[in-house]
């Protein structure tokens, strides 16, 4: 076990509820007076990372098979970098028990949807958000992911870093019974500036780099809601930043998901002062979700060729325009047809139409106005995805 790496420290801190009309005699009592809240160690200064040799190699190797993933998509990218960050988003959102089917979340990308499946939706505009600003990745750009991702759901817990103690596990009633209590917040901007300031480096393996990152960044727990989302999203924006992946999100969280109490626990011994289980936990999550992603960019290039022997249409038609867009984007209407693939709108109403005719789209709302089609296949393959990350020993 590493011994070198600084582990948490505590401090006690006063607590007095904000109501007591909802809480018996004996609850005031355990919910009243001090209680321990972690102090994070400084750790943009830090010598190295103190990791094992064992665990070193397998973040090498990580970061080696995540560069030949991304290089192997050369220039044949679109729609897979999308669908890979939709399946990231996912995936992520999953890890906190947000779980929606590709089509309600496909849905939901046109119209708001329903509840999981919308929130699913501002997951992945925050990974968008997070990549876009991968190269300027400072306090102001995480504040920012974070907005994109809960300004629709939760517009009051967005805008800066929190003002208010938060636990997790427990009670609602305050942090005296909980499984961990992060930082005081008045604690939170120094501790942020000084893991913006370790994410800066250039003299650490990336890989490595990103998963200690994440890890700080989910023990200061900086915002009152979106913490894991968000981290999980900067996690990748750094991958980025530092040239590791260049074209494609290679799906983490979908590695992760297959043994989520072996990540919880990870953080856990972070936090006690051991940062090798969650550096090895990402690689080893790196290596599932290639294999994952492998298998569903495989199967969709499949469905795609596969498409040609179906829909009889010129090498230059827009039908196959609208094919690719709905590879990316599984559920349309025609208004996005215009918008995302550039196409006119007789012609798009002609492209949905032969494709609907070979059996490549569906109609799904029966209405004779604002009709929407969906690409079932695509959308069962999106769904077999999901299932292997989240079925425990892998893809």
């Amino acid at each position: 076990m590493s011994t070198a790496w600084p582990a948490l420290s505590y401090e006690k801190r006063e607590w007095t509820p904000s109501s007591t009309s909802m809480m018996s005699r004996t609850q005031q009592r355990r919910h009243r007076g001090p209680y321990l809240a972690a102090v994070v160690p400084e750790i943009a200064g830090v010598d190295s990372l103190d990791l094992d040799t064992e665990t070193l190699a397998r973040a090498d190797d990580a970061s080696a098979a995540i560069a030949r993933f991304d290089e192997s998509f050369g220039s044949d990218l679109t729609p897979f970098a999308a669908i890979l960050l939709r399946t990231e988003s996912v995936a992520s959102s999953q890890i906190e028990n947000l779980t929606s089917s590709a089509r309600a979340i496909a849905l939901a990308e046109l119209d708001g949807g329903r509840a999981n499946a919308a929130v699913i939706v501002s997951n992945t505009r925050a990974m968008q958000a997070a990549i876009r600003l991968a190269d300027e990745l400072d306090a102001q750009a995480i504040i920012e992911t974070q907005r994109v991702l809960l300004e629709a759901s939760a517009p009051t817990h967005v805008g800066g870093w929190r003002d208010q103690q938060v636990w997790i596990g427990g009670r609602p009633f305050g942090p005296h019974q909980a499984d961990f209590v992060p930082p005081h917040h008045d604690r939170v901007p120094d501790a942020m500036d000084d893991l913006v300031a370790f994410l800066d480096r250039d003299d650490l393996p990336v890989l490595a780099q990103a998963a200690i990152g994440h890890a700080q960044f989910e023990t200061i727990h900086p915002f009152p809601d979106g913490n894991g989302r968000t981290g999980r999203a900067i996690l990748h924006a750094l991958l980025r930043s530092k040239g590791l992946t260049r074209s494609v999100n290679v799906p983490i969280s979908a590695g992760l998901l297959t043994d989520v109490g072996a990540y919880f626990g990870a953080l856990g011994s972070y936090r006690a002062g051991d940062p090798n289980p969650i550096v090895a936990l990402v690689a080893d999550a790196a290596f599932l979700a290639i294999q994952n992603g492998t298998t569903l960019v495989s199967n969709l290039r499949a469905l795609r060729a596969g498409w040609h022997q179906r829909v009889n249409a010129r090498a230059d038609s827009a039908v196959w325009t609208v094919a690719d867009l709905v590879l990316r984007q599984p559920v349309i209407d025609s208004n996005v047809v215009r918008a995302e693939a550039g196409v006119a709108p007789v012609n798009a109403r002609r492209a949905i139409e032969r494709l609907a005719q070979a059996g490549v789209l569906s109609e799904i709302t029966g209405n004779r106005r604002d009709r929407k089609w969906a690409a079932p296949e695509v959308l069962d393959e999106l769904d077999a995805f999901a299932a292997r990350a989240g079925r425990r020993g892998g893809a």
